[in-house]
């Protein structure tokens, strides 16, 4: 098998897995309970703060749990909205961002706030004189991906904070680092940032859990009530097996140096190789994640053909776009204004710490033969 859709979710590791058994056959006990079971569930999740905040270069006290990257950008995004409107009614984002993030920017502009979304390059690109433009002194929140996940765009979300500072405006920042975090050092402090999502599936470890950063001092509104867990912000009854989970992936994310320099490789030998493809076109920028590579497959089927192909044939795994849009047509390729034809014939082939050498000759081997058995 050659998988190369880590970009909609990745392997869990053996020890994630094993750890999550051990929550649920013996320490099963409910986290709130005060009993030895309860307590030992509770240490697992403590622990497990303690891991992503130690790989978000934060305090423990600052990370609360969610059932995953959707919850978490919606949680940063109503709770900001709803304290900052008394200051202000503009909120920033991009035409590019997850769906997530889109469909709440979508409710609040019904809501009565004014949404700004910025639109790409033909490359996906946003620019920093764009985030300067838009934020004025009614902003109250401009929410960003550091990476993006259909072509791996690189946001300038360290303008973020500046820009704001210069229009003199009340608003938050948050940044969804879903595709960015274990794969690029993420320090709020220096990204600026008031609030960061991130999800435990695309770093090798369960779905159902995710987290959000909230800066010590930042107050957001929750969005659910009944309970203590996660100081009121979330609450209900934590998902322990999840959690320790999630923290036993942090604890396994490798140097961060040592992993780019390989990723960057491979990435260099993907694209060398696709080039020699007659009629293949990269949609990604040059200067996007090497972790995501978006391009157009001349071929007479569609892209979502192409990927059952490609997994029913050949056993490569790809994707014609992010998960979450259940094959509708790509917003972000539509924001970036390419061809409707171009669009509907692109995938997205993304590499985990995990992915090697052969993967990419594997991937190479099948879409060359697929253009020549099934050419435009």
């Amino acid at each position: 098998m050659t998988y190369l859709d880590n970009s909609a979710t990745t392997k869990p590791e053996k020890e994630v897995a094993d750890k999550i058994y051990e929550m649920l056959t013996e320490k099963f006990g409910n986290p709130s309970s005060f009993h030895k079971i309860g307590l030992d569930a509770n240490d697992e999740i403590t622990n497990a703060r303690e891991a992503i905040a130690r790989a978000l270069f934060c305090q423990s006290e600052e990370i609360y749990f969610t059932s995953g990257g959707t919850e978490a950008n919606n949680l940063a995004i109503f709770g900001a909205a709803e304290v900052g409107k008394r200051r202000g009614n503009r909120i920033v984002t991009t035409a590019i961002e997850h769906e997530s993030v889109l469909k709440c920017c979508d409710e609040l502009e019904k809501r009565g706030f004014e949404v700004i979304r910025l639109t790409p390059d033909s490359k996906g690109r946003i620019s920093k004189e764009q985030i300067f433009d838009a934020v004025n002194d009614k902003t109250i929140l401009v929410s960003m991906m550091y990476v993006n996940n259909e072509v791996g765009s690189i946001l300038p979300v360290q303008t973020i904070k500046k820009a704001i500072i210069r229009a003199n405006a009340p608003a938050l920042v948050h940044i969804d680092c879903v595709q960015a975090f274990s794969k690029t050092e993420i320090k709020p402090e220096r990204l600026g940032a008031d609030l960061i999502s991130v999800s435990a599936h695309k770093i090798h470890g369960p779905k159902g859990v995710g987290a959000l950063y909230v800066k010590k001092g930042v107050r957001i509104t929750p969005m659910m009530f009944g309970g203590e867990q996660e100081k009121r912000l979330r609450p209900g009854t934590q998902a322990a097996p999840l959690i320790a989970g999630f923290g036993k992936a942090v604890s396994m994310i490798p140097d961060y140096k040592q992993q780019a320099e390989r990723i960057n490789e491979l990435n260099a030998y993907a694209k060398s190789e696709l080039a020699k493809l007659k009629g293949v076109v990269i949609n990604s920028a040059d200067d996007a994640s090497p972790y995501i590579i978006n391009l157009y497959v001349p071929s007479f089927m569609t892209s979502q053909t192409v990927v059952q192909h490609l997994s029913s044939k050949y056993g490569v795994y790809v994707s014609n776009g992010s998960a979450c849009a259940k094959g509708k047509k790509s917003h972000v390729l539509s924001a970036m204004k390419i061809n409707d034809k171009i669009i509907d014939k692109s995938i997205r082939v993304s590499f985990s710490r995990k992915t090697t050498k052969e993967d990419i000759d594997a991937l190479i081997n099948a879409l060359s033969e697929t253009i020549s058995d099934y050419p435009a």
